[in-house]
């Protein structure tokens, strides 16, 4: 199974900060969107995908704080520098997952994402 979206919260006109964080920190390729416009299911709602898919973003948006997607990347440990060099608070998970390293940060608007690789 692979993920195809992940839609998180960003504020109206924060197309810059967002963009900088998941193709500079996280790496991610950013895409054209494949849709002109949204969906009317989705429109008004604000929400960028991991792969940097920009969909709307609204005034109202709230930061998913417990919820999260969690992404498996192979280069765990430098993306964790990464992150916390730019000052991106870093918490590593303890052994919750058996046979998986991961951790935890926040993007820059406060949304709750996960990493993780397989140990050893």
């Amino acid at each position: 199974m692979m993920i195809h979206h992940v839609l998180l919260a960003c504020p109206r006109s924060s197309e810059d900060v967002s963009r900088s964080f998941c193709t500079g920190l996280l790496g991610f390729t950013e895409k054209p969107n494949p849709r002109p416009s949204p969906p009317a299911a989705v429109a008004g709602s604000p929400g960028m995908t991991p792969n940097c898919t920009w969909a709307s973003r609204t005034t109202s948006a709230r930061p998913a704080r417990k919820a999260h997607p969690a992404l498996l990347r192979p280069d765990l440990d430098e993306l964790a520098a990464r992150l916390d060099a730019a000052g991106h608070t870093v918490t590593w998970g303890d052994d919750e997952i058996p046979g998986m390293r991961r951790f935890h940060t926040y993007d820059p608007h406060g949304n709750r994402l996960e990493f993780l690789a397989p140990a050893g």
